[in-house]
């Protein structure tokens, strides 16, 4: 479900520990979320889209537009 989070690590080159850190969770938790097993509260994903510099929506597959709407 979330398989665009882990191709925006992935391009970064991070770990799923690193990734953790800056999400102020754990990496089995970050492991959850890129698998889908639990879904993303609102806060982290806009975290993450901030870190990544993408929209909320392109994290969610509701477009292909990586741009934000700032």
């Amino acid at each position: 479900m979330y398989q665009r989070i882990r191709a925006l690590r992935e391009d970064k080159d991070m770990t799923q520990t690193q990734m953790g850190k800056i999400l102020l969770c754990s990496q089995r938790v970050y492991s959850n979320y890129e698998r889908g097993d639990i879904d993303i509260p609102t806060a982290i994903l806009i975290r993450l889209a901030d870190f990544h510099q993408v929209s909320v929506d392109y994290l969610l597959n509701r477009t292909d537009n990586p741009k934000t709407a700032r």
